[in-house]
């Protein structure tokens, strides 16, 4: 499988060349370090922009996959979503978009998400999919208000293979429209993470679509990671096409909802409050769309399950 997959790192690397150029277009803030590390800002010292976030997602989908801007009439006066679709859903999303890779260094932390960690390849996940990237620079995107310490980018340079000169780490944070954008935008991606959680066989899952309403952006991080979970959990949609029996293609459907979790049907924050700010202590089960139709192939029959609850993401999002 390794041999016949298309490198993430090298197909993104005009995207983040393109991201560059353009910075000061979409409100970025380039700076590279003393060793040659390119750090992109979207949103901690500058604005950023919507755009900026759509750019990204893209860059997290390893250039397998499309962010797209649309009109969305479902849930009232938040009338924008982006619409994800994908060549490769399973290494588009599970190979570069899953924020897969914890990084800290003193008191910086942050989850790294994008082609880099297929460079890295040192989750189990990368095992199960027969995949290790291999390119000559490596992006990284860090869901974060801080730079990251110079000892850290040294470390994420060599865990990749790559000179730092070659590296390039976009920071986003929750509170900016490129944040939002990006986090949301990751919509399909929770929908092949928790069918790989449901043991159902990632080589089977041919091709995917998702949609969910672009949340505006929050004061604080914990306002801001409520109201882009919940997009996706009460206002995202995805749809799977996947070969296979139509009987495991219709119990893949009612499986993969948020709805069948024992934490659905409040805001998230309430939920993450709820846990004492554990994360981890939160349902699994929960982070998934709120709607999915799942397609056999063999059969041409769609099954679907769950429900927007256009009431919870109005609460969410005017705060």
């Amino acid at each position: 499988m390794t041999e016949t997959r298309p490198s993430v790192g090298t197909l993104v690397a005009p995207l983040v060349s393109s991201l560059i150029a353009d910075a000061a277009t979409l409100r970025l803030g380039v700076e590279r370090t003393a060793t040659g590390a390119t750090i992109v800002d979207a949103g901690i010292n500058v604005r950023g922009g919507l755009e900026a976030g759509r750019r990204i997602t893209e860059i997290c989908l390893g250039g397998l996959g499309y962010a797209r801007f649309a009109p969305d009439t479902r849930f009232p006066r938040w009338n924008t979503a982006i619409h994800i679709s994908t060549v490769d859903p399973v290494i588009a999303c599970l190979g570069s978009q899953y924020a897969g890779w914890s990084l800290s260094e003193g008191d910086f932390f942050a989850l790294g998400s994008g082609p880099a960690r297929a460079l890295w390849a040192k989750e189990e996940l990368f095992g199960e999919l027969g995949y290790k990237d291999k390119a000559e620079s490596a992006a990284l995107v860090l869901e974060t208000d801080k730079r990251p310490p110079d000892a850290l980018i040294a470390f994420i340079a060599k865990e990749c293979g790559v000179a730092e000169d070659k590296l390039t780490l976009i920071l986003t944070p929750t509170t900016s429209l490129a944040g939002s954008v990006q986090v949301v935008g990751r919509v399909l991606e929770v929908a092949l993470h928790k069918a790989h959680a449901l043991h159902f066989p990632l080589e089977r899952i041919v091709d995917g679509t998702g949609v969910a309403p672009v949340a505006p952006p929050a004061a604080d991080f914990l306002g801001g990671m409520g109201r882009t979970n919940d997009a996706v959990l009460y206002g995202g949609e995805i749809t799977l096409y996947v070969e296979g029996p139509e009987d495991e293609a219709e119990q893949l459907a009612n499986g993969l909802p948020s709805s069948t979790s024992r934490d659905h049907g409040r805001p998230f924050g309430e939920i993450f409050a709820g846990y004492n700010f554990d994360f981890y202590a939160c349902d699994a089960g929960l982070f998934s769309p709120a709607v999915v139709t799942v397609t056999a192939l063999s059969t041409g029959k769609s099954f679907s399950a769950g429900a927007f609850m256009p009431e919870l993401v109005e609460k969410s999002f005017r705060g």
